[in-house]
């Protein structure tokens, strides 16, 4: 009659075991893989539009393709958006003397890309692939003369790109 080592029958149980359990596992938690995958450059950012600011839910993403879900709160106007990669501070932008709107073929700004007349109460997005840098987000919808454009009012923001 043949009998059995217990120590090396368990062995066999449980290395096999174990190494189910390790190809089962994960280093990442459950709510990780829930969130948006910032690490293969995808990001969206919130941003709001009203009578006279742009809030961002952050200032700063990285680098990679960005979509921008862009809400217009008004509560009257419509507004627009648009991406300016520039070194320049938000306020100081060229302009046009004559209806303060930024000249968007000004020195130091490249325009990346807009969304033109974005509807009170409309949500839409842009999206754009964005090198590391910093940008200036602003509506340059103008009423004709300087103190009445969007961009004097206040519709502008730094936005940075790591």
């Amino acid at each position: 009659m043949t009998t059995r080592n217990p120590r090396r029958h368990a062995g066999a149980v449980i290395l096999p075991a174990l190494l189910i359990l390790a190809a089962c596992s994960s280093s990442a938690s459950p709510s990780a893989s829930s969130a948006p995958d910032e690490s293969a450059g995808e990001t969206t950012i919130e941003v709001t539009l009203q009578e006279f600011s742009i809030v961002l839910a952050d200032s700063s993403v990285p680098a990679g393709t960005v979509t921008f879900s862009v809400t217009n709160d008004g509560p009257d106007l419509i507004h627009e958006f648009v991406v300016i990669r520039t070194d320049l501070a938000p306020a100081d932008l060229p302009v046009d003397d004559t209806t303060g709107a930024v000249d968007e073929s000004g020195e130091g700004l490249e325009v990346v890309d807009e969304l033109e007349d974005v509807e009170v109460g409309s949500t839409v997005e842009l999206t754009v692939d964005l090198e590391a840098g910093a940008y200036v987000l602003i509506c340059n919808i103008d009423e004709g003369t300087p103190d009445t454009s969007h961009y004097h009012q206040g519709m502008r923001t730094a936005f940075t790109v790591e």
